[in-house]
C-alpha cells in the first residue's frame, strides 16, 4: 500500500511541476508512516513540510496543491490535511480486505523471493570446546540460528557456522585437567590447580580415556608437580602455575600421547556441543576449525597479504600490525618474539577465508564481552583490502536468569554454571528460544523461568501457540460441526469483515510484511516476536467478541479465511524464531 500511495503523490507533483504551478529540479524522496490513531487514518506523509523550504511557501499551502492534484483511486477513500501541512491518508475497507486473498495465495506471504539477495554467512556460539554450553552461550546461539532464518526469509543465501576454538591455550588447560582426573583415577592424591576445568563433565572424559589408554598415560604426580612454581591457593600465581603444568604435561607424555589425550577432551566437549545445540534446533552448514587456518598456511597467507600492502613492522622481535592506521585504538601482535602467532592473527586469517569462499557479506555473533574486537576486525579488513562495511559485528548482551523473584548465581570454571542443557530441560525448547529472543539482542535479558514454565496467556510463547492451536482447533469444529469452510464463497464474501476488530486484525496482517523486512534490515528478531504479539492479540479481541461458526455461510466463510490468514503467518513467524506451532495444545 505504501507503493501505491508513494505513486499517487509523485504523479500529483509530476502534474503541479507539468502545470508550472510548483518548480522543482528533484524530488525528495517521499516517505510513509503508519498512523498511530484511526481518526488520522490509515498513513501519513510529510511531503509537504519536506517542500516548504526548497518552494519557500508554507507547508499547509503545499498540500492544499497535492490533495488538488491527487489522481483518483478505487483504494483511497479521502486525504486530509492535518496539523500545519501533513497529508493522513485513508484506504477503502475493500481494498485492506483484500490483504485475505494474498495471504491465501502466498505460502510464504511477507517473505522476499528465495536467494533474491546477497550471500551472508552468519557465524555464532563459536565456543571454546572446552565445556559445555551454559545459558550464555543460549542466548547467542539462538539469536544467531534465528537471524539466520529472518534472513532467509529476507531474500538472503545464507550460510551458518561455528568457528571452532580448537586451538590454544584454553584447550592446553582442559587437557592438563583432564589428564590430571585421569591420573587420580590411577590412585594419585592431586591438589586440583586453581585455574583448571573442575566441572564433573572433565571426570566423565577422565573416565572414557582410562577405559581406553588404561595407564598408558599415566606419570606419578611427584614427577608432574616437581618444582612448579606455586599455585595462587599456595601463595603464587594461578596462571604461571597452570602454565608451568602444560609444559610438564607435553614434557612427560611426548607428542603422540599429549595429542591423544588433547584429542579426548576435544571430541568429547566437541561431540556434546553439536548434539546440545541440535537438540536447540541449531543447525550449521559447516564447522570450521581454528587450527587448519595454521595447517593450511591460511594465518602465514594473511599475514603475508597486510605486509606486501605495507600494513606490518617489527618490533621487540614480534610482528606488528599498524590497525592505528585503520581505526583500531592500538596496534596488534599477530607474531609474538618466540614465533608463535597470536589469535588475532587466526581472526585475521579467518576474516580473509570467509570472503576468499566468495560471501558477499560476513556477520559475526559475539557476546558483549567482544566489544574490543569490533574495530580490530574492521581494521584488518581494511588492512587486507575488504570493505569493512561487508562485515557486521552483532554483540549479544548477558542472560541473567531469575527464579522466583531472585538471581540465579552462576560461576563458569567452578563448574558450577546453568547449562543450556539444563535449561532446555527446565523449560522446553521453545520457551528457551523465544525468551532468549524476545528482547534485542543489545540489551540485558532478564530470564524468568517461573514465567517461561508457566502454562497461562501471561507466558509469551505459550500465548502465540495456543493461538495457533485454537486457530486449528476451529478448523477442526467446523468439521465435526458440519460447517463447511469453502474458500472461493469466503474470497466472493471479504465485504463481511467491517467490524472494527476484524479491521485491526486485517490492518495487522497487512503490515506484517513490513514489519519483517524492517526485522531483517535491523537484524532484530525481536520485532518478528512484536507483530506476532500484536497480530494474536487482535485475532483474539475479534474472536473472543464473535462467532465464527454460524450457519450464515458467507459470514461464517470470511471469518474463516481470516482465520486461516492468521493461522498461516503464526506458523511462518513461529517458524523462523526457531519455535513450534502445535495443532493442539
Amino acid at each position: 500500500m505504501k507503493e501505491l500511495l508513494t505513486g499517487l503523490v509523485r504523479a500529483s507533483l509530476d502534474q503541479l511541476r507539468a502545470d508550472g504551478r510548483i518548480a522543482l529540479d528533484v524530488l525528495p524522496e517521499i516517505v510513509f508512516e503508519r498512523t498511530r490513531a484511526k481518526e488520522f487514518g490509515d498513513f501519513a506523509c510529510n511531503i509537504a513540510m519536506q517542500l516548504a523550504k526548497p518552494l519557500g511557501r508554507k507547508p499547509r499551502e503545499i498540500a492544499e496543491l497535492i490533495v488538488a492534484a491527487l489522481p483518483a483511486h478505487p483504494s483511497l477513500a479521502k486525504v486530509d490535511i492535518a496539523g500545519p501541512g501533513f497529508l493522513n491518508f485513508f484506504v477503502t475497507s475493500a481494498t485492506l480486505q483484500q490483504v485475505v486473498a494474498r495471504v491465501l495465495d502466498d505460502e510464504r506471504y511477507g517473505f522476499a523471493p528465495k536467494d533474491s539477495r546477497e550471500s551472508v554467512q552468519v557465524e555464532f556460539v563459536s565456543a571454546n570446546p572446552n565445556g559445555p554450553l551454559h545459558v550464555g552461550h543460549g542466548r547467542g546461539a539462538a539469536y544467531g540460528s534465528t537471524l539466520a532464518n529472518l534472513l532467509e526469509a529476507g531474500g538472503y543465501k545464507v550460510s551458518r557456522e561455528d568457528y571452532v576454538n580448537d586451538a590454544g591455550r584454553q584447550m592446553d588447560i582442559l587437557a592438563v585437567s583432564v589428564w590430571l582426573r585421569y591420573l587420580e583415577l590411577g590412585g594419585e592424591t592431586i591438589r586440583f590447580p586453581d585455574n583448571g576445568y573442575k566441572g564433573d563433565y572433565v571426570r566423565g572424559i577422565a573416565r572414557d580415556l582410562r577405559l581406553a589408554a588404561g595407564a598408558e598415560l599415566h606419570h606419578p604426580i611427584a614427577a608432574v608437580f616437581a618444582d612448579l612454581p606455586a599455585d595462587e591457593g599456595q601463595g603464587g600465581d594461578k596462571e604461571q602455575h597452570v602454565d608451568a603444568l602444560i609444559v610438564r604435561a607435553r614434557a612427560l607424555l611426548g607428542d603422540a600421547h599429549y595429542r591423544r589425550l588433547f584429542e579426548a577432551g576435544l571430541k568429547a566437549c566437541l561431540d556434546d556441543i553439536k548434539q546440545d545445540l541440535g537438540e536447540f534446533r541449531v543447525v550449521y552448514d559447516q564447522w570450521f576449525s581454528e587450527r587448519s587456518l595454521t595447517t593450511s598456511g591460511a594465518v602465514q597467507r594473511a599475514i603475508d597479504v597486510l605486509a606486501e600492502k605495507g600494513h606490518m613492522y617489527e618490533k621487540d622481535g614480534a610482528l606488528w600490525f599498524r590497525a592505528t592506521d585503520f581505526g583500531d585504538e592500538k596496534d596488534r601482535v599477530v607474531r609474538r618474539d618466540n614465533g608463535a602467532t597470536t589469535y588475532f592473527a587466526s581472526d585475521i586469517a579467518y576474516l580473509l577465508n570467509k570472503f576468499d569462499r566468495g560471501y558477499d557479506r560476513a556477520i559475526y555473533v559475539f557476546g558483549a564481552d567482544h566489544h574490543g574486537y569490533v574495530a580490530r576486525l574492521k581494521a584488518a579488513a581494511q588492512g587486507l583490502g575488504v570493505d569493512p562495511e561487508r562485515l557486521e559485528i552483532k554483540l549479544v548482551q548477558f542472560a541473567i536468569l531469575f527464579e522466583g523473584g531472585e538471581k540465579v548465581q552462576m560461576s563458569t570454571r567452578a563448574g558450577q554454571f546453568v547449562t543450556l542443557r539444563d535449561l532446555r530441560r527446565e523449560v522446553g525448547v521453545d520457551a528457551a528460544r523465544f525468551f532468549y529472543v524476545m528482547r534485542s539482542h543489545d540489551q540485558h535479558l532478564d530470564f524468568d523461568l517461573d514465567l517461561a514454565r508457566s502454562q497461562s496467556v501471561d507466558n509469551p510463547v505459550y500465548y502465540l501457540q495456543y493461538t495457533h492451536a485454537r486457530l486449528c482447533g476451529l478448523f477442526r469444529q467446523a468439521v465435526e460441526k458440519s460447517l463447511p469452510y469453502d474458500e472461493a464463497t469466503a474470497r466472493a464474501s471479504l465485504d463481511q469483515l467491517s467490524e472494527p476488530q476484524a479491521q485491526a486484525v486485517l490492518e495487522q496482517l497487512d503490515r506484517f510484511p513490513e514489519d519483517l523486512r524492517g526485522a531483517v534490515e535491523i537484524r532484530s528478531p525481536h520485532l518478528v516476536v512484536a507483530a506476532l504479539r500484536e497480530l494474536a492479540a487482535r485475532y483474539n479481541a475479534f474472536y473472543n467478541g464473535h462467532h465464527f461458526l454460524v450457519d450464515d455461510a458467507a459470514q461464517r466463510c470470511a471469518r474463516l479465511a481470516l482465520a486461516a490468514c492468521v493461522r498461516r503467518v503464526l506458523a511462518n513467524g513461529l517458524g523462523i524464531l526457531g519455535v513450534s506451532a502445535p495443532e493442539t495444545m
